[in-house]
This record gives C-alpha cells, sequence and structure tokens, in this order.
C-alpha cells in the first residue's frame, strides 16, 4: 500500500492543481466581459497600497512568530537575525516542493549554531499553527452562520476533531516524547535543548493575528475593486481564512497557488459579484507575492546595513 502511495502522490499534486486551475480559468471564461468592464479609480490604488502594506505588516509579523517558537526551544538566535532568515526564504516556498523555506531555515539555524532538530520543529509547528488559527476563525464564524463550510454534521465533525488533534499535539506532554522519541531515532543527541516548557498559546494567538493582518489586506485589495457593505466585513474574513487554512494544507501548487483563489471564489460566490471576486482574488495574489518579495528586499537591506554600518 505504501509502495502504491509513493508511486501515486506525484501525480496527486498536479490533479489538484489542474482541477483548481481549471476551475478559476472556467469561471474567467464565464464572467470575462463583466472582468474587463470592472476598472480601479484614483482612490482604488490607494487601497492597493495599504492592501500591500498590510500584507508586508503580516509576514513581519509572522516571521516574529517564528522566532517565539525558536525561543520557546530555546535556541542561541537573535530575533532579528532569525526575522531576517525568515523573511528571505519565504519567497522560496513557491519553487516546486514547497519545502524550500523550510529547508532554508533549518539550514540558517544550524549555521550559527543552533539544533537540527528545533529547527524542524519549529518550522513544523509553525504551519500547524497556521493552520489551528484558521480552522478556529472558520469554526467559530461556521457556527455564527457567516460562512457555510460544512456540508453536513460529519463535516462539520471533522473540523472539530481535526482542531483538537492539532490543539493537543502541540501541548508540551504530547510533543515533547514524540521530539525525544524522533531524536533518538536519527541519534540526535541534543533532546534536552530543544523541549518546550509551556503550552505555544502566545505563538498561537499570535498566527491568529497573522490571518487578521492577512484578512484585512484582502479586505483593502476588494476594496480596490469595489465598495464593501460593514455587514460584509466579518463573512469576507471568515471566508478568507477559510480559503488560506486550504490553501495551506491541501496539496496543490507551491504557495496555496489556485488553492486559495479556488476556494475564495466558491465561498463568495453569493455574497459579491462574479466579476468582483475574480478581479479581487487576482489582485491579492499579486499583491501577496509583491509584498513577499519586498520583505525579502528589506530583510537583506537590513542585514547589510547591519553588517556593514
Amino acid at each position: 500500500m505504501k509502495k502504491i502511495w509513493s508511486s501515486i502522490k506525484p501525480y496527486i499534486r498536479w490533479v489538484i492543481l489542474g482541477g483548481t486551475l481549471f476551475f478559476i480559468a472556467k469561471a474567467f471564461k464565464d464572467h470575462w466581459r463583466e472582468v474587463a468592464g470592472i476598472r480601479i479609480a484614483p482612490q482604488g490604488w490607494t487601497m492597493l497600497a495599504i492592501a500591500l502594506l498590510v500584507t508586508l505588516l503580516a509576514h513581519i509579523w509572522s516571521g516574529w512568530v517564528w522566532t517565539w517558537i525558536l525561543q520557546a526551544f530555546k535556541q542561541p538566535i537573535e530575533p532579528r537575525w532569525a526575522l531576517q532568515v525568515y523573511l528571505k526564504t519565504n519567497v522560496a516556498k513557491y519553487l516546486p516542493g514547497n519545502v524550500w523555506h523550510f529547508y532554508g531555515r533549518i539550514a540558517a539555524v544550524r549555521g550559527v549554531g543552533g539544533s537540527v532538530g528545533a529547527a524542524s520543529i519549529s518550522v513544523l509547528l509553525e504551519p500547524l499553527l497556521m493552520a489551528a488559527a484558521a480552522l478556529a476563525i472558520a469554526l467559530f464564524s461556521g457556527g455564527l452562520g457567516w460562512i457555510n463550510t460544512a456540508s453536513d454534521s460529519r463535516m462539520w465533525g471533522l473540523q472539530i476533531l481535526g482542531l483538537v488533534v492539532v490543539l493537543l499535539g502541540v501541548h508540551p506532554r504530547v510533543l515533547n516524547p514524540i521530539v525525544q522519541r524522533l531524536s533518538r531515532s536519527k541519534k540526535v543527541t541534543d533532546t534536552e535543548e530543544f523541549t518546550i516548557e509551556r503550552y505555544p498559546l502566545l505563538p498561537l494567538l499570535g498566527e491568529m493575528g497573522f490571518l487578521g493582518f492577512r484578512g484585512t489586506g484582502f479586505l483593502f485589495t476588494l476594496l480596490a475593486v469595489g465598495s464593501i457593505a460593514p455587514s460584509q466585513i466579518l463573512p469576507l474574513l471568515s471566508a478568507f481564512s477559510f480559503a488560506w487554512l486550504l490553501g495551506l494544507v491541501v496539496p496543490g501548487a507551491p504557495g496555496g497557488l489556485g488553492v486559495f483563489e479556488a476556494t475564495a471564489i466558491a465561498l463568495l460566490d453569493q455574497q459579491l459579484p462574479a466579476a468582483f471576486i475574480l478581479t479581487g482574488v487576482a489582485l491579492f495574489r499579486l499583491v501577496s507575492i509583491l509584498a513577499e518579495i519586498s520583505a525579502a528586499g528589506l530583510a537583506i537591506i537590513s542585514e547589510r546595513l547591519w553588517t556593514n554600518p
């Protein structure tokens, strides 16, 4: 069974990518006239600039949260240095495989004398906490009726179960024994250095803040295209969180490319005009990539200025 799974696994990514891109392409095909008719007003460009700034802040904030995780494992790193590493490696997630940003962070921590095990667990813990934060927001939103993500009680139960498993899995009493067992199996001798003493509540709340920043950037991107009623703000933020969650966990294109867009279009189809959604999600992807590139550039510049004052 394992051999069969390993042989078909590379093709699953392409199937998911192909399906999501087909869905998006069909949506554009059906509404291309409306999309072509959309014009961004002068104030819309201001909204896009704000969206870019907020999204840039989101990535910087996410980098700080990663430094908290490393500090929880008592790693000998400076927060400023770790933030620079995080921002510089973040753009590597768009490379095929979607793991090179993790590899870059692990190698960087190892290069300054940190624990390979701690770095590995930190890059695993970060997306787990992100997923838990997004799932908690989606479940809360679904309970209030802001979004409809669960077609029946079984799906709702699976979402709750997934959240409980993640929240319990990052508890020190569960995580530390797993880390130590993996370390012994790999003959790593620094297990004591990267045990975690308390529940990572602060990083979890930090990831919720990250999603708040990202969702705000999404709202400003939509405002560049058209107007949004105040009553739509919370449902839009909720839909964004769920779409972002699927982009994170579904094995599709690197960086959630295609999965996020397809999910956002499907969730918002009943709330906003199709052309509005299509233009908004396309612009938001562009804003996100520009923000990540800008963050990496700022990290490189700050690193050089700090090294050569």
